[in-house]
C-alpha cells in the first residue's frame, strides 16, 4: 500500500508543478515518485476543471453511496434469510382473498 502523503504536501507539490517545475524534477526534490506526482497534478486540473473526470469531492461522495449500498444489501440479506428462518417467505394458498 503507498504510504499516504497529507493533503498539504501535495498541494505544496502540485503548486511546484503549476508554478513551472517539471514533474520529474519536482518529483526528485520532493522524494516522491514522479509518476504520484503526475497524477496529483492530473487530478488537480479535473478538480479546476481543465480537464474533465471526477473531481475529489465527487469521487468521496460516490465511495460514500457505495459503501452505505453494500451497507444496505447485507441487511436485505439478513432479513431474507431471517425471514426464511421462520417460514414467512412462504406464498399464500391458491384462492387466498385476503
Amino acid at each position: 500500500m503507498p504510504r499516504p502523503y497529507p493533503p498539504e504536501f501535495r498541494f505544496r507539490a502540485v503548486a511546484l508543478v503549476r508554478a513551472g517545475k517539471p514533474i520529474t524534477t519536482a518529483a526528485i526534490e520532493l522524494g516522491i515518485s514522479a509518476a504520484a506526482l503526475h497524477k496529483w497534478v492530473r487530478q488537480d486540473q479535473v478538480d479546476r476543471g481543465e480537464r474533465p473526470g471526477l473531481t475529489t469531492t465527487e469521487s468521496a461522495q460516490l465511495s460514500k453511496a457505495n459503501k452505505r449500498i453494500r451497507q444496505l444489501e447485507a441487511e436485505v440479506e439478513i432479513l431474507r434469510t431471517a425471514a426464511t428462518l421462520f417460514g414467512e417467505n412462504r406464498p399464500a394458498p391458491k384462492g387466498f382473498t385476503r
